[in-house]
């Protein structure tokens, strides 16, 4: 049977005030963990690609607008991120099809930003519908239904009032949650309390001091220990001349974050500590950065050949993961930070 003009239209008009009723249900349910308005938060989490997206997906666990957009930006930047890398592997065509990938991720981008700062629940084409289909299971600790439920939910009528579930017995913590509990209980004390606050500064300072004596002074102990028949121990070091070249830099920043530990047992304010540690954790990358780029390592000393070969390569992948790790751990600081200030000024 085919529609008249005013039916389609008719269709068309209801089927745009659902679209329109669910994203602004989507953008004001469960309220918001960062005090940021939906939009806002929306667009920050294509702001850093997938690494945006993970720390809003952590930092914000109410409203399920951001939660979205920041599985579809984990989603779509991480995957295009993961296919640009493989195809710089491919010689000739490669670099070509990565440099493709790499202007319409652009496009992409912009695209979502905008879409999300105007409150549009955009759905990127497969990437859209699998974080959709996380969604449910993540937002808000929500489970979905087993079997048995949507088979009782379907069978129910609607004038029938289900039966209240049997009362169950709430088995007893298991040991590591009593532990879990007690660890957060530990953390929190550490954060909140100032006592607790300064007891970190002094250990910091104590850690940098402890450092900054053995990288200067007793290096020649980052050594291969070979012991002899006669049982006498021969040191090969691991260290080359450019260590020196790397010390330098380590050396500044273990006196800069001595430093500003004191400046906080002084001072300690909530803004001031958060500015502080991003520094010094952005300060902490540049410092392994520099120590992946100058490598002053000798692993020739090891006596097993496939040892030599694989070690530098384990090596330099752990301080790639500790400067990333320092690195996302820096943003979600700033962005706290900015959450934080957010919700104290004046609406």
């Amino acid at each position: 049977m085919q529609l008249s003009p005013e039916e389609r239209h008719k269709i068309y008009e209801e089927e745009r005030a659902r679209i329109e009723a669910e994203q602004k249900q989507w953008m004001t349910v469960g309220g918001s963990t960062t005090g940021l308005e939906p939009n806002i938060a929306g667009l920050l989490c294509y702001l850093g690609g997938w690494i945006t997206g993970i720390v809003f997906l952590v930092i914000e666990q109410k409203n399920k607008f951001v939660r979205f957009h920041a599985l579809q930006s984990i989603v779509t930047f991480g995957a295009l991120t993961v296919a640009s890398a493989l195809l710089n592997w491919i010689p000739f065509v490669g670099g070509f099809f990565s440099a493709v990938i790499g202007i319409l991720t652009f496009i992409l981008w912009i695209l979502l930003m905008v879409k999300a700062y105007q409150g549009e629940l955009y759905k990127v084409p497969v990437a859209g519908h699998v974080a959709e289909g996380i969604l449910p299971v993540t937002w808000r600790g929500e489970k979905p239904e087993t079997g048995e439920e949507q088979k009782t939910a379907k069978s129910t009528s609607p004038d029938e009032v289900p039966k209240p579930p049997e009362p169950r017995e709430v088995p007893s913590p298991a040991i590591s949650e009593k532990m879990e509990d007690l660890g957060k209980r530990v953390e929190d004390y550490f954060a909140r309390t100032r006592a607790g606050r300064i007891a970190g500064y002094s250990a910091s300072i104590f850690w940098n001091v402890v450092l900054l004596i053995f990288f200067s002074f007793f290096h020649q102990y980052i050594a291969w220990y070979h012991v002899e028949p006669d049982g006498s121990v021969t040191t090969l070091s691991m260290l080359t001349s450019d260590y020196f070249a790397w010390l330098p830099i380590l050396v500044t920043a273990l006196v800069i974050s001595a430093a500003a530990n004191i400046l906080l047992i002084t001072y300690d304010r909530y803004w001031l500590r958060e500015i502080i540690q991003i520094i010094l954790t952005v300060i902490g990358v540049v410092v392994v950065a520099n120590l992946v780029s100058i490598f002053p390592f000798d692993f020739s000393v090891i006596p097993n050949a496939t040892a030599v070969d694989i070690v530098p390569v384990v090596v330099t992948i752990v301080l790639i993961i500790i400067a990333v790790g320092l690195g996302v751990g820096a943003l979600v600081r700033f962005i706290k930070l900015i959450v934080s200030v957010a919700k104290q000024s004046p609406s």
